[in-house]
């Protein structure tokens, strides 16, 4: 009789496996992992090859030759100096060719070089090569050349070919930024009733849109900074917000993990897109095709049809959430950035990674496109980093910011603008990446101290006005200094070396 076996759920299958797992490791758990002296072996040789190899085998020879026997002539300075008996050559009155014997009284009469002029010759003579390796105190130009080729010593030193030496290369100094007009705080809104999350601007620049920690979107007057209307729907904090250049649609994201798509004419919810396992943090239209993107903590993107409501696309590779997406026209169509220290461009169509940016180390909270060129930056709590499309090559770091870097703003004048935690603000130059400008937003009255945080900067479509979304709960809006001039207000720059960093 066959014994029926019995059946278990697959999670009860997973739990007893990890628990018979558990036992049998449980006693090595604390145990440092023992040394294996290959590896050790293979660690030593990497690193000596690494930073001694150009002259490693220098040394080697110079080692060599100086063991060996040297049949130079010896040196007459020395102390221990013995002339052996001189060899009769060059013209003299005596017979010298090979064959022919001196007499007994010829050799008699014969008379060796005296001790000075011997001296006098040695002098003379070149030096031997035994007393040049012992002399080297270093590799030569030459020794370089030989062994290595002259392509490997260019990249460490500058050769000076009519006298022999190694010249130390001039170190690069940065260009001279472009001078930007200072910024000023020109307006401050309030009306929300939590942190201000996210804002965009409607296609016309008349009003701009905002979502809030407090679940309403509000849409705002530009010019009087006046509250036009106010949107209900989500459940929980609205992080994304975007508005249509092609349709009165406005598309909005929260932690409730909806997204929403309204209708402007009727105000009202017109269309829900259902797959994010978890809150959504960003979204994104695509420029050209009638698609959306929004990413969240389900380490994920997602490509929705706007009309459909079809998810086209789950964008998986992230290992973290992913903070924030963008799309632009030209391939790579999408770039994400993570939780997980990387930047992923990806191919729209194929739905797959086209290239993965390790370089930051921290993770990367925001990315932003340059409107002329085609480039981008994304920022972290390590550095904010520019990129070049479409195979996303490293251009430069902009260091300065001590805290966590949550937004980044870029306008057509070259003026990017980065937003910390700490409620700094700093401008920056596009091409040298200098910062021209720093400002410390002033908290609210009734605000903590803490509630300092800078959630969102984004620019008008002129570029000539900077909104922020605050933690205090008010957006505040920033002009450019009209007054301000380069006589008035100089750029305080000076050429400094660029220091080469570890990326």
């Amino acid at each position: 009789m066959v014994e029926e076996v019995t059946k278990h759920s697959v999670h009860t299958l997973v739990f007893r496996s990890l628990k018979r797992t558990h036992d049998m490791f449980l006693s090595d758990h604390e145990k440092p992992v023992g040394r294996d002296p290959t590896s050790d072996a293979v660690k030593r040789n990497c690193k000596a090859h690494d930073e001694y190899g150009p002259v490693m085998n220098l040394v080697e020879e110079s080692h060599l030759e100086r063991q060996q026997p040297s049949n130079a002539y010896p040196d007459p300075h020395q102390p221990d100096f013995q002339m052996e008996n001189p060899v009769m050559l060059g013209v003299h009155p005596y017979p010298s060719v090979p064959g022919v014997e001196l007499s007994a009284d010829t050799v008699a009469q014969m008379r060796g070089p005296s001790d000075g002029g011997i001296q006098d010759v040695m002098r003379a003579l070149p030096p031997s090569q035994a007393k040049l390796e012992a002399e080297r105190t270093a590799a030569s130009v030459a020794d370089i050349h030989r062994h290595h080729g002259p392509e490997r010593s260019m990249a460490l030193v500058a050769v000076d070919k009519t006298k022999g030496a190694m010249v130390p290369r001039k170190a690069p100094t940065m260009p001279k930024p472009q001078w930007h007009a200072p910024w000023k705080l020109h307006r401050v809104i309030s009306g929300h009733h939590g942190w201000v999350r996210c804002l965009d601007f409607e296609p016309g620049n008349q009003w701009f849109v905002t979502g809030s920690n407090d679940r309403v979107i509000k849409i705002w007057d530009l010019a009087t900074g006046r509250l036009k209307l106010s949107l209900t729907g989500h459940i929980s904090t609205v992080r994304g917000v975007v508005v249509s250049p092609r349709q009165p649609y406005l598309f909005s994201c929260g932690e409730d993990k909806q997204v929403k798509c309204w209708d402007l004419e009727y105000n009202k919810v017109i269309r829900h897109y259902h797959g994010h396992l978890s809150a959504c943090y960003a979204i994104d239209l695509h420029p050209t095709i009638d698609v959306l993107v929004t990413c969240g903590r389900d380490a994920s993107a997602r490509v929705w049809d706007m009309r459909t409501k079809a998810n086209i696309h789950c964008l998986s590779g992230h290992t973290n959430t992913v903070a924030d997406v963008k799309c632009q026209a030209t391939e790579p169509q999408i770039i994400t950035g993570s939780h997980d220290c990387t930047v992923r461009l990806w191919d729209l169509v194929a739905g797959k990674t086209r290239a993965t940016l390790t370089n930051h180390k921290k993770s990367i909270r925001s990315i932003v496109l340059h409107p002329k060129l085609y480039m981008f930056a994304s920022a972290s709590p390590d550095n904010i980093k520019q990129w070049k499309f479409p195979d996303g090559n490293f251009l430069q770091n902009l260091s300065g910011h001590n805290s966590i870097v949550n937004t980044l703003a870029l306008n057509q004048d070259g003026v990017l603008v980065s937003g910390a935690d700490n409620g700094t603000l700093h401008f920056w130059d596009w091409r040298t990446g200098y910062n021209f400008q720093r400002i410390h937003s002033a908290v609210q009255p009734g605000s903590l101290d803490s509630e300092s945080g800078i959630y969102a900067a984004k620019f008008d479509l002129s570029g000539t006005r900077l909104l922020n979304c605050e933690a205090d709960k008010t957006i505040k809006i920033y002009k450019e200094d009209e007054s301000a001039s380069e006589e008035t207000h100089p750029v305080s720059w000076k050429p400094e070396i660029i220091k080469k960093k570890k990326y």
